[in-house]
């Protein structure tokens, strides 16, 4: 698994059941909007997260619509056992907020 695929993880399973949005998922794993994307469609192809478009008129709100993003279940499940297996050192993950980086070497 690469680095920022468990960057993006390690970012949403730190509160399974929030939604988040790309740019928010991508501020948190330190990420560009161009590497967070393919991660979040590759997530979504293989069943471990559900997106939404929210229901706003952009014109209205003075922003493009954000497109949201949830672990599923099997997500959820997924996620903690394919982090379980891999071993990020922590001085990479010492950027991220300190709940993300419990568990490692």
């Amino acid at each position: 698994m690469t680095l920022p695929t468990q960057l993006v993880l390690r970012a949403m399973i730190a509160d399974p059941a929030r939604e988040m949005y790309g740019l928010e998922i991508g501020r948190v794993a330190e990420l560009a909007s161009g590497t967070i994307h393919p991660i979040l469609a590759r997530l979504e192809g293989c069943g471990w997260l559900e997106s939404r478009w929210e229901d706003l008129d952009p014109h209205d709100a003075g922003r493009p619509r954000r497109r949201y993003y949830r672990l599923t279940p099997d997500g959820i499940v997924g996620a903690a056992r394919a982090l379980d297996r891999v071993r990020t050192p922590r001085s990479l993950m010492s950027r991220l907020h300190p709940g993300l980086s419990d568990g490692l070497a």
